[in-house]
């Protein structure tokens, strides 16, 4: 009997999502990873959305509180009760304090309830859990492009669940129209799919924008006409900016008095985590929040897959339940984060090279069009050859986003020092010089690597295949 016999259909198939330009980035840079002293010619990582800016912060914290990492409690020892804890609703002091937290960040302008929270091991996790909460397998949810790349792994893998792209366009800042969500309802159906929801990512990955009230309204009143759900994964919502401020989708829901009907009111479910918004991306905290009680039992109970350590709900609940803390936390976070971002914009300025005009994330959306060979995805794969392996940045390319527009990238600013930052504006600088002065003696592909591209059908195929990374790390 062959191998591959023995092995279940869910590892030889090749739906997990890992064949992706988006991640054969990180492959590329895990093998020559900048480093300012020991490695200054290596590779800059800029594919990855992680928030390392506000570390003192945190730092300062845990030593001005020794015993909640100490796992001690008005100075005893509390170590015992926390390695027996293995209740899958979570330590209450934690879920309380989380759920406080989330309200500071929408501004208090929407309430939540601790029981109805349910914790899970990062969004990844609670993305997936609410997947198999609402669909069964071959239903799908509609997601407007670009998106980020990991739900072809999160959404679908496991629970065999379907994508279709709510395709949004450059000419309106790749806006969510109600068009453009009808012509994804009926692609659906053409392709005999079943829609139980739509998904969307507030704030945006990768665009770094929120959504506009008009964008939640047009959301809310389709999947009331179409009785289906909205997921809003909201894990950015504290790292927006600049102005429009963040508007949850809960706060849209309350306004429309959806609240007096359970209908709609449960049908709308919020993903969050603290990797984003505090930069701990190894705790693995993500949480699902939703009105319907059937949902958050059955997520509750699914949640054993991936609990929280009860060491870390301490710790947290400790550190989220100090206002004077998270408020001052908060703020100078986002003013940090404008920062970076200001200088990745005004640095890629300098090059001639514009991004869309973003308030919140991680990260830019990078418009490169002007420097492809051609208006085709064949020519923006051969400029992320080239940025990666000539200049040595791992950007992520728009195809891995199934944006429908060739020559967006992704560019992240907050998992680097400002030194490294400036050097990348300096590389890239120093390529499109070289380019336009058409001078391409360095723009080849080195010989080991493939330039041989299949062609893209359709904007929901990868254009890369590569053997799974258990490396992975998150968005």
């Amino acid at each position: 009997m062959e191998k591959m016999e023995l092995l279940s259909e869910k590892v030889t198939c090749n739906s997990h999502g890992q064949d992706s330009s988006y991640f054969l980035g990180w492959e590329e840079y895990e093998k020559n990873p900048y480093d300012e002293v020991k490695n200054p010619n290596g590779m800059i990582q800029m594919g990855l959305a992680e928030n390392q800016l506000s570390f003192d912060q945190l730092e300062t914290w845990l030593a001005q509180n020794p015993d909640a990492a100490a796992m001690r409690k008005d100075g005893e020892s509390i170590f015992r009760q926390l390695a027996l804890f293995q209740d899958y609703h979570g330590l209450p002091s934690f879920k309380n304090a989380l759920v406080q937290f989330m309200s500071e960040i929408r501004g208090n302008k929407v309430t939540f309830d601790s029981n109805k929270l349910v914790l899970t091991a990062g969004a990844t996790s609670a993305n997936e859990t609410l997947m198999f909460c609402l669909a069964d397998r071959g239903d799908a949810f509609l997601l407007p492009t670009p998106y980020y790349p990991g739900f072809d792994r999160d959404l679908k893998w496991r629970t065999g669940a379907e994508i279709v792209p709510i395709q949004c366009w450059s000419s309106n800042g790749f806006r969510i129209t109600e068009s453009a969500i009808e012509e994804a309802y009926q692609e659906a159906q053409k392709r005999n799919l079943k829609v139980k929801g739509v998904l969307v990512t507030n704030p945006s990955n990768p665009l770094g924008t929120t959504l506009t009230r008009q964008e939640l309204n047009l959301l809310l009143t389709f999947i009331d006409e179409k009785r289906i759900h909205l997921i809003s994964d909201e894990i950015y919502s504290g790292t927006v900016f600049d102005s429009p401020g963040f508007v949850s989708a809960m706060e849209v829901l309350t306004e429309r008095g959806y609240a007096k009907t359970d209908d709609v009111w449960n049908r709308v479910h919020i993903v969050y985590s603290l990797s984003k918004d505090l930069g701990l991306p190894g705790f693995r905290v993500g949480a699902i929040y939703s009105n319907d009680q059937t949902v958050v039992a059955a997520a509750t109970k699914m949640s054993s897959f991936g609990l929280v350590s009860s060491q870390t709900q301490y710790l947290l609940s400790a550190m989220l339940s100090d206002k004077k803390f998270t408020k001052k936390y908060v703020a100078k976070n986002q003013k940090r984060l404008k920062k970076r971002h200001d200088m990745l914009v005004n640095g890629l300025g300098g090059a001639g090279i514009r991004c869309l005009e973003s308030n919140a994330g991680l990260f830019c959306w990078v418009d490169m069009r002007h420097l492809l060979s051609s208006n085709t995805f064949e020519a923006e794969m051969e400029l992320w050859k080239k940025i990666v392996y000539q200049v040595g940045l791992n950007i992520s390319p728009g195809s891995s986003c199934h944006c429908t527009e060739p020559g967006w990238f992704r560019a992240c600013f907050a998992n680097m020092s400002e030194d490294t930052l400036n050097l990348a504006m300096q590389r890239i600088k120093a390529f499109v010089v070289k380019s336009n002065s058409g001078d391409h003696g360095i723009l080849h592909s080195p010989k080991h690597h493939s330039t041989k591209n299949s062609k893209r059908k359709g904007f929901s195929k990868w254009v890369f295949r590569l053997s799974f990374n258990d490396r992975q790390r998150e968005r």
